[in-house]
């Protein structure tokens, strides 16, 4: 009777959302600035799109450098008619590669994008070199309804293993020495997992951009929100900021060459000496990273949770739960950085991920079929669709509220199963409702979803809390905690500017590259040297390091300031 209901349902939909398509049929380019894997020739949900629009998608993932896949694109000229640059797309913008979206986007002729993008455009429409309004990219996530969603840790943190936290009698770790502490004592007692298959103490991914998860930990273990590659110091809370004065508000600084950087890479020299650290680590690919994560023998790494989700759904499909991780909050212990206050360390704030997320190309035949077709997919209807699938099918509402059988659930942990039944490599980087559902919806089936739900399922209570696995309910209960977010301190309000990696570096754009190529080159090297090495080898680093340290903060300086100031003065 299920599966009736389900093909009647989805007859239904089909039936909606397909009209007389007045346009030819085309297939647009796509590049997705990150790797992936293909979508099925079946899929569904890319059906659907096409039989509602008229559009197909032949889409091609990152294999290799994002900087230098780019760089040969801008040259060649040879852009996708949907060009997602991933955490480089400064270089596509700056090099021409896109469209103003202004040119297509207005309160009256697309009204769901403009009241997507209204409240925070003050952040994401800029001027270009002649004045004029630009919005190259609208944000693939970050502009959310309502209050912040804060159930999980979907950010930066230090993770750790369920397993050796339930191994020590579920202790309270607060600081990177207690950390390291525990990650050394379980490894001692247990080498290997129940295979003979060695454990990795803690893993370090350097590969491409994703080098943050070697760079970014100091700001953490300060406190401190993702500010990319600057320390922030935020000292006053009334934010009238005029100039750049380093007595007023935003400090600036770069981190990477301060004392209180040193304390952190010398922790690490110390446990690389000690084994702890894989000897693969600086030169293993993204791929291979994902692998061994997914085999359950990393026990721990500095990272941000999506950047590893699909090794979590890898653990969570095996079901090997206590192999899954927990994101800590870490801080220095004031003694490791000679008694300089640290702040606590937070949940990230909720922003709008400006500049990531999919641009449309100059090289696009018809950007306003791309547009429009983006409308629509902004419609609660398609929302449903895009998040949730299909209802009868992939979920089911009782009551007004959205829900999913433990199959249903699995189903969306399984890699395979998505590449048939979900369209995340579009979605993922195009326009999307997050947060809470603000207003009942109907279906065309006739069903009510009501006001209060979430857009996203793995924000559901339904879905977080009652398809939670039995070990995790066990893990939670042991700690006295109700979610996995209560083991970082909840978010606080950002400063005006934001955060400062989103701030376009691209006029110091020689300076910051060598900036970040002398930390991909020597911090590697002063984890591995010798313990009576580092001292020497760390003062040559930061002299080698400050004329590209101390160009680029200057220049962060003030464009912190500057960001500030405009959305002040935009805020009303």
């Amino acid at each position: 009777m299920r599966k009736f209901l389900a093909a009647l349902l989805t007859l239904c939909l089909v039936a909606s959302l397909t009209a007389a398509l007045a346009e030819e049929p085309i297939t647009l380019t796509v590049f997705r600035g990150d790797p992936g894997e293909q979508p099925t020739a079946d899929n569904k949900i890319y059906k659907l799109i096409e039989d509602k629009f008229g559009i197909k998608f032949n889409i091609s993932f990152l294999t290799g450098d994002l900087d230098e896949t780019l760089g040969l694109k801008i040259i060649g000229k040879d852009y996708p008619d949907l060009f997602d640059g991933g955490n480089s797309a400064d270089l596509i913008i700056s090099g021409g590669a896109l469209i103003n979206l202004l040119d297509y986007i207005n309160p009256t002729d697309t009204p769901r994008l403009w009241a997507h993008i209204e409240p925070q455009k003050a952040r994401l429409i800029e001027k270009d070199a002649e004045g004029n309004d630009v919005l190259y990219i609208i944000p693939n996530y970050g502009l959310a309804d309502g209050d912040q969603i804060a159930l999980s840790v979907g950010g930066p943190a230090f993770f750790i293993q369920k397993q050796v936290l339930a191994w020590d009698n579920y202790p309270e770790i607060k600081t990177i020495d207690e950390y390291f502490d525990l990650l050394e004592r379980f490894l001692a007692a247990n080498p290997a997992d129940e295979n003979g298959v060695p454990y990795i103490g803690f893993d370090i991914l350097c590969e491409d951009w994703r080098h943050f998860c070697l760079i970014n930990p100091v700001q953490h273990l300060m406190g401190r929100p993702n500010d990319g590659e600057v320390y922030v110091c935020v000292t006053d809370q009334n934010y009238e900021v005029t100039g750049n004065d380093p007595s007023e508000p935003f400090k600036t600084e770069t981190f990477i060459d301060k004392p209180y950087a040193k304390a952190y890479y010398k922790k690490l020299n110390e446990m690389y000496n000690a084994g702890l650290i894989d000897r693969s680590t600086f030169t293993m690919s993204y791929d291979q990273y994902i692998a061994a994560i997914s085999n359950g023998t990393v026990l721990g790494m500095f990272d941000q949770a999506w950047d590893f989700g699909t090794a979590t759904s890898a653990l969570q499909d095996a079901k090997k739960y206590d192999r899954t991780y927990v994101a800590l909050g870490l801080v220095y212990d004031p003694e490791d950085v000679g008694g300089v206050e640290i702040e606590e360390h937070y949940l990230n704030g909720s922003l709008p991920n400006v500049r990531r997320g999919f641009g449309i190309s100059v090289n696009c035949p018809d950007p306003k079929r791309v547009v429009d077709m983006w409308e629509e997919l902004l419609s609660d209807e398609w929302q449903i669709i895009l998040n949730w699938g299909i209802e009868g099918e992939d979920y089911y509402v009782e009551d007004g509220r959205l829900n999913m059988t433990e199959e249903q659930y699995a189903h969306t942990q399984d890699a395979t199963w998505k590449l048939a039944n979900k369209a995340d490599a579009i979605f993922q980087s195009s326009p999307k409702k997050q947060g809470w559902i603000m207003n009942d919806i109907t279906l065309p089936s006739g069903t009510v979803i009501k006001a209060g739900n979430c857009w996203e399922p793995g924000n559901q209570d339904e879905i977080v809390f009652g398809l939670m696995n039995d070990y995790d309910q066990d893990f939670l209960a042991a700690y006295g905690y109700s979610k996995f977010a209560d083991f970082v301190n909840p978010p606080i309000e950002l400063a005006p500017y934001g955060e400062a990696w989103q701030i376009n570096y691209t006029p110091v754009e020689a300076e910051h590259d060598n900036f970040l190529k002398v930390q991909d080159i020597r911090l590697p090297e002063l984890i591995m040297c010798a313990p009576e090495e580092f001292d020497a080898k760390w003062d040559a680093f930061v002299a080698e390091i400050k004329p590209y340290a101390d160009a680029f903060a200057d220049y962060m300086q003030g464009a912190v300031i500057e960001e500030a100031n405009k959305v002040l003065q935009n805020a009303d």
